[in-house]
């Protein structure tokens, strides 16, 4: 029997945010890994296995599923929102890159999912409308030096800034820290969007400014922080729209 790990992104929420060929993946398997949350999240199946593990064991996470693959198993590794975007494709990868020989012969497949940003951008408008970029504020694999300097170059450049991972327990202070820095290089009034736990029962969005935005938030929050071209469209009664133009300040459309 020829063994198969499928890497499936299970999107922000609930099942109504899972591709049918994600859909299709997770009923395929004989053991699903994951964080055990996300696990909570799927329905139980018989004669499937549940093999859930802590937010931090990432590698460990893949090295288990591997290995488990390896023996014939068909292994779906379950990842929040999209698997490639922070999460566990890329551990994966790493796995097969330093591990046995074996694992690259494994039929690997990654699945997508709808992740964060995109599920908060639609539910406010369209922020990601003109060019944006994507930046992990967790400093577990990386120094906050680097964080800065490329927090430092994105809004040089009037990206819209999709921050993950703002803050956690263990990391109270980096979203203040990353606002006090974006303050040096965009306006005062530049939307920033924040949104928790979107597609979810507790879900929360809410629009503030770079001036006013607080360091208020969780590893359930993405934070969108515009570019100077962000629009906030106040509509009475209803929530407001945030969108970037399309095309760049004084091109024509």
């Amino acid at each position: 029997m020829s063994g198969r790990l499928t890497v499936v992104g299970i999107g922000p929420g609930d099942a109504r945010y899972r591709t049918p060929e994600a859909e299709d993946a997770l009923a395929a398997a004989d053991a699903l890994y994951g964080y055990a949350p996300y696990l909570d999240r799927l329905p139980t199946r018989q004669n499937q296995a549940r093999c859930p593990s802590n937010n931090r064991k990432e590698r460990a996470r893949a090295r288990s599923a591997l290995q488990h693959a390896a023996e014939g198993t068909c292994v779906a590794l379950v990842s929040g929102g999209d698997p490639g975007v922070f999460a566990m494709a890329a551990a994966v990868c790493e796995e097969i890159e330093a591990g046995p020989a074996a694992w690259r012969s494994l039929d690997v497949r990654v699945v997508p999912g709808v992740t964060a940003m995109l599920a908060v951008a639609a539910r406010i408008g369209a922020p990601l409308g003109h060019d944006f970029c994507a930046l992990s504020l967790s400093d577990n694999l990386k120094p906050w030096e680097l964080i800065e300097r490329r927090l430092d170059a994105a809004a040089r450049a009037e990206f819209v800034i999709a921050l993950y991972n703002p803050m956690s327990r263990a990391r109270p202070r980096q979203l203040g820290m990353a606002f006090e820095r974006l303050r040096k290089y965009l306006p005062p009034t530049t939307p920033v969007v924040f949104g928790r736990a979107v597609g979810r029962p507790d879900e929360q969005v809410s629009v503030t400014t770079l001036a006013m935005a607080e360091d208020s938030a969780d590893m359930a929050t993405l934070v969108i922080v515009g570019s100077p071209q962000t629009r906030v469209i106040v509509r009475p009664g209803r929530s407001p729209l945030v969108y970037t133009p399309r095309a760049a300040q004084g091109w024509p459309a």
